[in-house]
């Protein structure tokens, strides 16, 4: 096995919930436009206006809450009212200050690898919102390093790796993200162990898959990991 003495954790879903929050509330928000349309095209037109819009709105709750107000108005044609667009706001609030619930076996993982290895948790995302989560988590003194970035991919991870003076070959990165978290990594000559999540926005999603032996794993939960390494 490689000797991987630093090792990246992904946040949302890989070490807390997170895509049931948002899908929580895209079903309260299909139910508030049920009376213009059916669930499948406000979910079609949502997912487009939010990919539309990463460029300048990135990441997190405050880009989906613009994101499903701007997709409201349209598929409204401008009908919706401003309490209606209220509740959407408070939708958006709710999700911001929701407890931050930690996935099984996370804090016995982390606290076990802390000892032998160097801990560093990349995330992407609205910044406030991040490290509020992390805060919450309880989990921030685990970990030597905070990155949290506008977009995880290979120049990202690059970046990362020389500024903490890492070698890719001596570097592993866990999360439920093929796409993000895994992919970008492998690229750089690193290693990558994948954590499915039950829920995965399409954003995330892709058809691309590893081809990395010895440097790839999947394992069914985070307390697996430890065994592996």
């Amino acid at each position: 096995m490689k000797p991987w003495r630093v090792i990246g954790f992904d946040a949302d879903d890989t070490l807390w919930h997170n895509e049931t929050i948002f899908e929580n509330v895209h079903e309260r928000y299909r139910a508030l436009l049920s009376s213009y349309h059916g669930a499948a095209i406000v979910d079609r037109t949502l997912f487009a206006t939010e990919i539309r819009n990463l460029e300048l709105y990135g990441y997190g709750v405050k880009g989906f809450t613009l994101s499903a107000i701007e997709t409201a108005i349209e598929l409204t044609q401008g009908k919706i009212g401003a309490d209606e667009i209220r509740t959407l706001i408070e939708l958006g609030r709710e999700m911001l200050d929701h407890p931050v619930v930690l996935l099984d076996g996370v804090v016995d993982t982390l606290e076990l690898l802390a000892r032998s290895h160097r801990l560093l948790v990349i995330t992407k995302g609205d910044l406030r919102d991040q490290e509020r989560k992390l805060a919450k988590s309880g989990l921030g003194a685990l970990f030597q390093h905070v990155e949290i970035l506008s977009e995880k991919d290979q120049a990202s991870y690059a970046s990362i790796l020389r500024r903490h003076d890492i070698k890719p070959a001596e570097f592993l990165m866990v999360g439920n993200s093929l796409k993000s978290d895994i992919l970008p990594v492998l690229a750089l000559g690193g290693g990558g162990v994948h954590v499915p999540y039950h829920l995965t926005w399409g954003h995330e999603r892709t058809t691309e898959q590893p081809n990395a032996p010895g440097r790839f794993f999947e394992i069914g939960n985070l307390r697996e990991l430890p065994g592996l390494l």
